[in-house]
């Protein structure tokens, strides 16, 4: 009966961490959700459209730039990716070893157990794709991360010039 109630205790310990991996996919799908919201409304001109999970992310658009702002607590720079794949699909991941989802806890000595362990696990692994607009500019990517927030610029590039071409009318 006693491992049976170990077992039992040890999966509600977990259940936090469970719930957060559960509610990160839930979350991809309500972002889609917003995405059509605001097409069907006329906010925003572009849909950037997004997979994976992890990491909840805000995009912004203004008149000369898009901006991805994302919380990565306990990461580095170092621990983070923002790379650019199939020349449109920009991609923010935590490297390899970094944010493994471990929560470093301290040993139980002697008689002392845990009751309840609610803090996230930190840091958390993440990986974001994001397919870019067609005004995007790939080349005025630019990232930084400070105080575990991770913002990451894509400049727009400036929209295509009118050409006006003049017709001479003949009267006939």
């Amino acid at each position: 009966m006693t491992e049976l109630f170990d077992t039992a205790v040890t999966s509600l310990l977990h259940l936090p961490e469970v719930l957060d991996r559960l509610g990160a996919a839930a979350g991809d799908r309500r972002s889609a959700g917003d995405h059509e919201h605001h097409a069907a409304h006329g906010h925003g001109q572009h849909r950037i459209s997004g997979i994976g999970g992890g990491a909840p992310v805000d995009i912004m658009e203004t008149p000369g730039e898009y901006a991805f702002v994302l919380d990565v607590p306990g990461l580095s720079k170092s621990d983070i990716q923002v790379t650019l794949e199939e020349d449109r699909v920009l991609v923010m991941k935590s490297s390899n070893g970094a944010g493994n989802g471990k929560r470093k806890r301290e040993e139980e000595e002697g008689e002392c157990k845990y009751i309840r362990l609610e803090r996230r696990a930190s840091p958390r692994a993440f990986a974001r794709k994001f397919r870019l607009p067609e005004d995007a500019d790939t080349g005025g990517i630019s990232a930084r991360c400070e105080n575990g927030v991770l913002t990451v610029t894509v400049k727009k590039r400036p929209p295509p010039e009118k050409k006006t071409k003049s017709v001479q009318v003949t009267i006939a």
